[in-house]
């Protein structure tokens, strides 16, 4: 173990970080200090790892064999040693040509087996004696040709991978070159010196040192001369491959390569700084001093993503859920928060306000309030007969009624008769308004127990419970706005006092003027429209509507602002409403609503919600054009313009009787006929005016009692039995603590919350505790070009190498003076710069 301690023991905690973050896909949330080893294919980066644990692990073969990036934490142990993967968790490898075949299966799980590659890294840790505390991330080679199943691509998508690592400020980067191959073409330290050109990051590996030509070596390299490191390189030998195959023992092949560096004659003198124990040591002391370095960011990292789950994690602990471990006393308690938290959402979406606010749709309270008194309104009007329609009923039933006498008064039944059919008339709109409050009631139930989908029986029984209940309160619902229809038909109350009687003619030619006055205000325009006339028209709606007909090429839709007053229809150019296309009045217009689909439909069509407005007699609408045509966006906005236009008295054009009902043997219309007896004629008359008082009376009746049976039945009994009667049903449907099983993915979920939060706890702490104490050798300082500043001395640290070093250090020339130390590390001669700074 290397002597910074304290340091030391945050690399563990880092890796415990690491595989947190890595099971519940957050790696990049927080960077994290680690080595990345970058080389070429066949660089020796895997035989440098194998040295470094001492053991044969990694798999081999020709082309690329690292396809996924693995990410390997070697952990100090004093007895033992084995292996685990954090994707087989509670399982010890022990034969490490069991991790190689582990590491083969999974890379092939991911990639398949030709040769395809991911980013999706492997996590492996290592418990060794004979290993220092490290955290090392073995990436693919780098590549030039495509084979098997790897894309053209493949070299962008592999420097690509190995970028998402080593552009990161935390990563320090080993950069793996072999020493038979020009060092000015190494692929890593290109890729190095793109993302840290200061070479702050950057530490040298030569490989192959004994597979150079004779009478060749890397001394120069090795003494920071070509192409100098900050951080200086480190030079190692591998077992040949003929060593691999005959199973070589690694720990002779490190007797072997400290037994090449001390005998040859080029690099004896550095023999004490090159090898892979030194290796070890130095990736250690540099990876503890790069955490201190890093330390303050770091924590502050750490503290937000502790801060982050803390109300999380509390909420856990309250339960008595921590530690990965249920407390099953906790699940009543646990299953009283749910509850609680469905109640409170329910009021919250019913009578408005919170935190969470939907800005896109209209939804609970809001879509039941817009129900009663926008659509229900509109529905009412729905089932009105026209004034044609209305006369030609009244027609008949006075004629039934006097049968084959001619009649001298008229008679009251007709009137009773014929308001009676109309009062039938309200109760399907009545009932439309409850199904709809029913189905928005179900959607916010639907809404706030989908917030505890992690407890899907709990979910489900609440579901069950709920709906339920809104059924019966649906079902007694419908049951009184049915007797109220019955009560409004047992008695024709004629002495109501906003009714017209039959004894006030008074009243009646107050009722005519106000028709007539009617029939005039119709004919008006706004007063915005048409400054300096008072008009009596009051507006409806405002909205956006698209429209084909409207000076367009034939097939194309424009949108256009809408606006809807009780006797006409405006459409301007915008919202701004100044520049305006045309002002339509509607006494007399029908309209027909429908859903059709678009060409091209099936799969790919969509439906498109329509709107025709016209005139029955087919005369012009405006313009030329003898129908409007309008789009809107969806159901529920053709619902709501629907309504708007049967409050503005536009009326659903309805079909005509068949024609031998509808004429005589001359192909009269008998309900002409029957008009041309003057006295029938003034009957008719005079029952319309006391049918459309009385019906006035009865829909406004409507209008304020059905909206207010409906809160009272559904909306506050919900309210009720959703905050008081709810737990005990759940208790009395069965035991909570089956109730709060959670879900696999819950489960899953929660531990691995439960272990990032222990994890940055832990290694809070420990940053905590690692203070000015613990020791950390400054970066060495730059190294610059021999063009503009003379070569360094050999002796400069003389007196801190190892003696025999030392002396040798002395026999030198002084020509040079050699860059600083590197951190943490035994000292030795560097030699002087050659090339350019890196």
């Amino acid at each position: 173990m290397s002597g910074n301690v304290g340091m030391e023991a945050l690399i563990p905690i880092v890796n415990k970080v690491q595989d947190a973050f890595t099971q519940v896909g957050m790696n990049s949330v927080i960077d994290l200090p680690q080595i990345a080893v970058v080389g070429g294919q066949s660089a020796g980066k895997s035989s440098v790892l194998e040295n470094c644990v001492g053991k044969d692990f990694l798999p081999r073969g020709s082309g690329i064999v690292t396809r996924r990036p693995l990410i390997l934490q070697l952990n100090y142990v004093e007895k033992g040693e084995w292996g685990e993967f954090l994707h087989a968790k509670g399982k010890k490898f022990t034969d490490f040509d069991e991790i190689r075949r582990e590491i083969e299966a999974e890379t092939d799980r991911m990639t398949g087996s030709n040769k395809g590659i991911s980013d999706i890294p492997i996590n492996l840790r290592v418990f060794s004696p004979h290993v220092l505390n490290l955290t090392l991330i073995d990436l693919p080679g780098i590549t030039k040709v495509p084979i098997g199943d790897q894309p053209p691509d493949i070299e962008f998508q592999i420097r690509g991978m190995i970028m998402q690592f080593i552009s990161k400020p935390s990563c320090l980067i080993l950069a793996v070159t072999p020493a038979n191959s020009d060092l000015a073409n190494s692929d890593a330290l290109k890729l190095a010196k793109e993302v840290d050109p200061e070479g702050i990051r950057t530490i040298g590996v030569l490989t192959k040192l004994d597979l150079m030509d004779d009478g060749t070596d890397a001394k120069e390299i090795l003494d920071n001369k070509v192409l100098p490191l900050r951080r200086g390189y480190i030079g190692v030998v591998n077992r040949s491959q003929r060593d691999i195959e005959g199973k070589k023992d690694i720990k002779q092949a490190q007797a072997a390569e400290r037994k090449y560096f001390l005998s040859h004659p080029a690099y004896r003198h550095l023999a004490e700084r090159a090898g892979t124990a030194f290796l070890q040591k130095t990736l250690n002391q540099q990876l503890t001093n790069h955490i201190r370095e890093v330390l303050p960011s770091l924590r502050s990292k750490l503290e937000q993503q502790l801060t982050s789950m803390e109300s999380e994690v509390k909420e856990f602990k309250n339960l008595g859920m921590s530690g990965g471990r249920e407390d099953k006393s906790a699940k009543p308690r646990m299953m009283m928060q749910m509850v609680n938290r469905v109640t409170h959402d329910f009021e919250e979406m019913i009578e408005g306000g919170g935190n969470h606010v939907d800005t896109t749709s209209l939804s609970g309270g809001a879509k039941i309030n817009t129900i009663f008194h926008f659509r229900f309104p509109g529905y009412l009007n729905e089932g009105r007969l026209d004034e044609k329609e209305l006369r030609k009923e009244i027609g008949f039933a006075i004629r039934n009624i006097h049968g084959v006498r001619s009649g001298l008064f008229t008679p009251d039944a007709a009137f009773e008769m014929t308001v009676k059919r109309q009062i039938e008339t309200l109760a399907p709109p009545s009932m439309k308004c409850i199904q709809q409050v029913s189905t928005e009631l179900h959607e916010v139930i639907m809404k706030c127990i989908d917030k505890i989908k992690n407890y899907p029986r709990l979910q489900a029984e609440i579901d069950n419970l709920v709906s339920g209940y809104l059924r019966e309160c649906e079902t007694h619902c419908r049951e009184q706005i049915q007797q109220l229809v019955e009560v409004e038909l047992s008695y024709i109350n004629t002495n109501h006092d906003d009714f017209i009687g039959f004894n006030s003619t008074a009243k009646d030619e107050s009722v005519k003027d106000v028709q007539n006055a009617g029939s005039e205000s119709q004919q008006q325009k706004d007063v915005s429209k048409q400054p300096g006339r008072e008009s009596k028209s009051k507006l409806i709606k405002k909205g956006w509507l698209s429209t084909t007909n409207v000076g367009l090429t034939k097939g194309l839709s424009r949108e256009y602002w809408f606006v809807l007053y009780t006797d006409a229809l405006a459409w301007f150019k915008d919202e701004s409403e100044r520049d305006q296309k045309y002002y339509l009045t509607i006494d007399g217009v029908k309209m027909k609503s429908s859903e059709e689909e678009e060409e091209g439909g099936g799969l790919f069509g969509h439906r498109k919600f329509k709107i025709q407005l016209f005139h029955p007699n087919a005369r012009y609408l405006f313009r030329e054009y003898r129908e409007l045509t309008l789009y809107a966006k969806d159901e529920d906005d053709m619902e709501d313009w629907r309504a708007s236009f049967l409050r503005a008295g536009i009326y659903t054009h309805r079909s005509q009787m068949d024609m031998e009902d509808l004429e005589d043997e001359d192909h009269k219309p008998k309900f002409e006929r029957l008009f041309e007896d003057p006295q029938l004629e003034r009957q008719v008359e005079v029952i319309r005016t006391y049918v459309n008082s009385y019906m006035a009376i009865v829909r406004k009746t409507f209008k304020d009692i059905v909206p207010k049976h409906i809160m009272c039945l559904m909306v506050n009994k919900m309210k009720v039995f959703i905050e008081i009667e709810l737990m005990p049903s759940l208790y009395g449907a069965g035991n909570p603590a089956e109730l709060m099983e959670e879900s696999e993915d819950e489960v899953r979920r929660r531990q691995e919350l439960l272990g990032m939060y222990d994890a940055c706890k832990d290694a809070l702490k420990t940053i905590s505790e690692v203070t000015a104490k613990t020791s950390s050798t400054p970066l060495p300082a730059p190294v610059h070009s021999n063009n503009h500043h003379s070569a360094p001395s050999p002796n400069m640290n003389a007196s801190r190498m190892p003696k025999s070093d030392s002396a040798h250090s002395l026999s030198q020339s002084q020509r040079s003076r050699p860059p600083p130390d590197l951190p943490n590390r035994p000292t030795g001669r560097s030699a002087p710069n050659a090339g350019a700074t890196f």
